[in-house]
């Protein structure tokens, strides 16, 4: 599982990149959130003192293995502007995947 949290103005690009390499689904959530300089934007001269919430989306995509490192190269690639507010990319390990409607499981469901 990749979860990237990042800002919303590049989606459409990564979208079409991301399909090019096989990638079925992902889920795009709005969300409020920020990082180690607590919100402060790039412009500003100094980092806030308290911490303020800028809205950002979360993209989580599941996908096999053999996947990650060419999603990894196009998320990066995608999302990069090399501004404060690019995001994070999280990775973990998915335990299983079962498909409601059809009881289909692992990588079955996927696709």
């Amino acid at each position: 599982r990749i979860e990237v949290i990042t800002a919303a103005a590049k989606l459409d690009g990564f979208k079409h990149a991301i399909k090019k390499l096989g990638v079925t689904g992902m889920t795009v959530t709005q969300v409020m959130g920020c990082g180690v300089q607590k919100g402060t934007m790039e412009y500003e001269d100094e980092i806030h003192e308290e911490i303020e919430l800028l809205p950002k989306q979360m993209i989580m995509m599941v996908m096999e293995k053999e996947k990650v490192d060419k999603v990894l190269d196009v998320i990066k690639k995608e999302l990069y502007t090399g501004h404060i507010g690019d995001g994070k990319i999280f990775i973990s390990d998915v335990s299983g995947i079962i498909r409601i409607r059809t009881g289909e499981e692992d990588k079955e469901a996927l696709h």
